[in-house]
């Protein structure tokens, strides 16, 4: 090792980039493992069916692929909306045939002509526990048999939806014949969740999404079949939605252009209908809600104790109950999140007149949070909303909270045990596991991460609804959302489908990485900013040039290679990025950090 300084390392750079290539191409056959495409063994299905069959023979499908809708459901807007979309997907580099077929006057013939869904049922209401199970058939067309191209079957629209997504993944287009194939028919799948909430946290207040953004996410949750959106609107750092009954709640928001109006919100939860989405928001009181004050100064304790929010106003609750009011005409999910998390209410105690409410009341603060909480849920039970509420309340009160209470689980294990056993459902939400944005937890402990664990009994293990991946934003916007959830949050969404004993079997990295991999590429081939899977912290960019489809690894197990350490331990590595938190290694933020031990 020697030091150098950095003005002399940009002058020095290419030397040693010679001889580093000189280096590793003398071992880089030792040194890399390149991993095989595709397994023959491996269905790459993501999720994995419930149950499956398959065959041996290669079909085509006809570029003009027609929809023949029956049942009661078959034909809805909702479903023809769908096939229309997996049909832009599905035959994307394609068109109706070659045109050297058009010069040679040749009209192909395909396998696969026409896709045929029976929707049972015509309800389209999208509720907590919509049957989503479907049945999918594809066998080639002989002309005799009435099972012949594409069935699915399914009760509702949104099964028909979980069909198509496994359909479109079926097929797969061959550039030699420029033609969309389905390998080792026939197909003969039974499928249907697991649990019935498969949930992702969106954070809005810490970074702002567009509208645009939060619709691409919706996309790629039904990618992943997850089905739920908890949209994290507000929090203390800005409050960006509109509340027409407290117009001036939204000053709270980062800008003037950083806002969301009713429209948008409308838009939203529309668009996410249409995918077998719901969006459940969340309003968090008491605390984190500075930005409320912003608008409405008087909801803040004082200009000193700016949360928790007022507990000794009655305006407080006035301004809850308008604004779930107001949100109730926007969200129509059963369940609307009250957050209750990380309240320090130690400046109600300082704070004169909310010292004096406490003491007329004959309550602690603790009794006050409690107190809160509480009116809360009140409100939102009397909107015709069931209560959901982060694990705080539950573990300082659970007696106290509502029946219909929905725990939420998120500071560490056990929590989902001991909510069920008292009867109260919950979700699991693990922090150690299922934060996004905790960068250094892998993909093998998203994906063997268990909500049902501790929880034997199976009258108990019905309580819990699910789980959710949750992607807080303090260090995640436009620029690096996508690839901070996938395909990370894909490993907790196979969790959540597919049945355990399916998925739990055998050693995960031959058996579900490899498909992880290529569901990564899938995402990526439909736009979406899927990060490389296994580099040491999620969401940075490949190390080298190389395939999507096969990944490599250096001996040793390390997926970054450590070009230099700065001697106070910054580390350069060899995707060009200082700690791989994106920092440019040539960037002037360098100079601060002007000596590196070179290896």
């Amino acid at each position: 090792m020697f030091t150098i300084s950095f003005t002399a390392f940009r002058s020095t750079i290419h030397v040693f980039s010679f001889f580093l290539i000189l280096i590793f191409s003398g071992v880089l056959s030792d040194s890399v493992n390149s991993v095989p495409v595709v397994n023959d063994s491996l269905t790459y299905l993501w999720p994995l069916p419930t149950e499956f069959t398959s065959g041996n023979e290669t079909l085509s499908v006809d570029p003009r692929l027609s929809l023949a809708g029956a049942g009661n459901g078959g034909n809805s807007t909702i479903v023809r909306a769908a096939f229309d979309r997996y049909k832009r997907i599905i035959f994307k580099h394609t068109n109706r045939f070659s045109s050297f077929s058009l010069l040679r006057g040749i009209k192909p013939v395909y396998d696969i002509t026409t896709l045929r869904i029976v929707v049972n049922s015509e309800i389209e209401e999208l509720q907590l526990g919509v049957d989503e199970s479907y049945t999918l058939y594809v066998a080639k067309n002989d002309g005799q048999s009435i099972t012949g191209d594409v069935t699915i079957e399914a009760n509702t629209v949104y099964g028909a939806l979980r069909g198509l997504e496994t359909f479109s993944q079926l097929c797969t287009f061959d550039y030699s014949s420029k033609s969309v194939l389905v390998y080792q028919a026939p197909w003969y799948i039974q499928d249907k969740p697991r649990f019935s909430y498969r949930g992702l946290l969106l954070d809005t207040s810490r970074h702002y999404l567009p509208v645009d953004v939060i619709k691409q996410i919706i996309d790629s949750m039904s990618y992943a079949k997850l089905n739920v959106l908890h949209w994290h609107v507000i929090d203390e750092q800005s409050f960006p939605i509109e509340i027409p009954s407290y117009p001036n709640l939204w000053r709270g928001s980062y800008t003037k252009w950083e806002r969301y109006t009713v429209e948008d919100a409308i838009e939203i939860v529309n668009y996410a209908k249409l995918r077998g989405i719901n969006i459940m928001a969340e309003v968090d009181v008491p605390g984190h809600a500075e930005s409320w004050g912003k608008g409405y100064p008087d909801l803040w304790p004082s200009s000193s104790c700016r949360e928790p929010l007022d507990v000794s106003k009655n305006y407080t609750f006035d301004v809850i109950s308008g604004m779930l009011t107001d949100m109730r005409e926007i969200f129509p999910f059963e369940l609307f999140h009250l957050g209750g998390d990380e309240v320090n209410t130690d400046c109600w105690n300082t704070t004169p007149h909310v010292k004096e409410w406490l003491q007329d009341k004959n309550l602690t603060t603790k009794e006050a949070y409690q107190y809160f909480v509480l009116r809360a849920q009140q409100i939102a039970l009397s909107k015709n909303w069931t209560p959901v509420n982060w694990e705080e309340t539950f573990n300082t009160f659970a007696e106290n909270l509502h029946p219909r209470t929905v725990v939420h689980n998120w500071l560490g294990p056990g929590v989902c045990p001991k909510a069920v056993a008292k009867g109260f459902r919950c979700i699991f939400s693990n922090q150690g596991v299922w934060y996004l944005d905790h960068l250094d937890v892998p993909w093998h402990e998203f994906y063997t991460a268990e909500p049902l664990e501790g929880i034997d009994d199976s009258s108990q293990q019905k309580l819990v609804l699910g789980g959710e991946v949750c992607m807080w934003a303090e260090t995640a916007d436009t620029s690096n959302v996508q690839q901070t959830i996938w395909p990370r949050a894909a490993a907790a969404a196979e969790r959540l489908w597919s049945s355990k004993e399916a998925i739990s079997s055998g050693n995960i990295n031959e058996t579900a990485l490899p498909r992880l991999h290529y569901f990564r590429c899938l995402l990526n081939r439909r736009g979406v900013q899927a990060a490389p899977l296994t580099n040491k912290l999620a969401r940075t960019p490949p190390i080298g040039p190389g395939s999507c489809y096969i990944h490599t690894k250096w001996k040793g197990g390390n997926d970054s290679l450590i070009l230099f350490e700065n001697v106070n331990g910054l580390i350069i590595n060899g995707s060009g990025t200082i700690d791989g938190r994106g920092q440019p290694w040539w960037d002037a933020s360098c100079a601060r950090h002007p000596q590196f031990k070179v290896y």
